[in-house]
Formats: structure tokens, C-alpha cells, sequence
């Protein structure tokens, strides 16, 4: 894997927990009896994490979760109930240079929010209430997350790869960098996203 190897290096500066987001991408479907035990628990996991769940779209009781998130589940004995693994690493996003700067360690949990919509890809619009964002084709293939920082990212969820290469053709002719990553996400649509049932 391009790039794993300097996750492994003694004179990285980048933090253990960091470290171990960068070198876990796997996300985590699983169920709870009780949805408010989530709800409950996460404000209370420690400050050095980002636990965050989201409901599978369609689904009435399916969460999808980051590795970083379920670890802390485990610490604080949320007791739910594993699934399936998603590799993250098969969920593509394209950042605007902003939500790069904003959201880079916050990767694995858009993932998660992706793969929520049973999408394979998302690609950064812009942020809440620019005057330039277009929402046109339909409110329901977007999503937002909110960076601690404290700006809003609008996301377009893809569930096929023709739709983004579609999308991209028409908004953003000019981006040779977003045609490329929109020919080459990793899937071609949500049906090759893990079974979970």
C-alpha cells in the first residue's frame, strides 16, 4: 500500500491515535437494542477521540461506525453488536482545499457518513451558506459535516462511479484532479458495499 510505510516511521510527528486512524480504515456496521445508549455514552468517551455512529440509510436499527469510534465503544462497554467491516480505503473523497485543511483528520468518520448513504464516494460542494452552492439535483444526495473548527462541508454522496464522473463533467469541467479521482474510485457502485444482514 503506497504511503503505509511512513505511518511506521519512529520520526513521525504525528500522534499514536492519529497514527492508528491512518493504518485502521476499516468501518463497522453494527446494531444496538438501545439506540439512546449511543447517544448516552458518546458525549462521555474520552477528549483524545472522535467517536461518531451514523444510521445506515433504509435501515431501522444499522449504525456504521470508524475504527477510532468503536475502540472507544469497546473501552466504555457500549455493548452492540458487530456485523460487518467496510475497507475504508474503498470510499473515495474529493476535498475542496478548505475541508482538506479542515477535516483531514476526520477522514475515516466522512467515510462513515458516506457508506451511511450507501455511497462509495463524496466530494466536497463547498460550505453551509456559500452563495455559490448548488443544490439542484436533489437535496437528498447530500450531506454535511461540521469541523471543529466550526465551518459546515457540504458533501455530494455517489453511489455509482458513472454518476460522479457524470457530476464532475458537468460542475467541474476545468478540474483535471477531480475527473481523475472521479474514474477512479475504487468502486463502480454501493452494490459492491459489504453485505451486512
Amino acid at each position: 500500500m503506497p504511503g503505509l510505510a511512513s505511518y511506521h516511521d519512529e520520526k513521525s510527528d504525528k500522534a499514536p491515535n492519529e497514527m492508528k486512524r491512518r493504518l485502521n480504515n476499516h468501518l463497522y456496521y453494527f446494531t444496538v437494542e438501545d439506540e439512546s445508549l449511543l447517544a448516552e455514552t458518546f458525549p462521555r468517551i474520552e477528549r483524545d477521540s472522535y467517536a461518531i455512529s451514523y444510521k445506515v440509510r433504509n435501515t431501522d436499527d444499522v449504525f456504521i461506525t470508524t475504527a477510532e469510534s468503536r475502540d472507544a465503544m469497546d473501552r466504555s462497554d457500549v455493548p452492540y453488536n458487530g456485523l460487518a467491516e467496510e475497507d475504508g480505503n474503498q470510499i473515495g473523497l474529493y476535498h475542496s482545499a478548505q475541508s482538506r485543511e479542515e477535516l483531514a483528520d476526520f477522514e475515516d468518520a466522512i467515510k462513515a457518513l458516506t457508506v451511511a448513504y450507501r455511497g462509495i464516494g463524496a466530494l466536497c460542494v463547498g460550505t453551509n451558506g456559500a452563495h455559490d452552492l448548488d443544490l439542484s439535483d436533489g437535496i437528498d444526495l447530500y450531506s454535511y459535516f461540521t469541523a471543529p473548527a466550526g465551518h459546515t462541508f457540504i458533501w455530494r454522496i455517489f453511489d455509482h462511479r458513472q454518476e460522479a464522473i457524470d457530476f464532475v463533467a458537468a460542475r467541474y469541467s476545468e478540474d483535471e484532479e477531480a475527473h481523475e479521482w472521479a474514474h477512479t474510485l475504487p468502486l463502480e457502485s454501493a452494490a459492491e458495499l459489504a453485505d451486512y444482514h
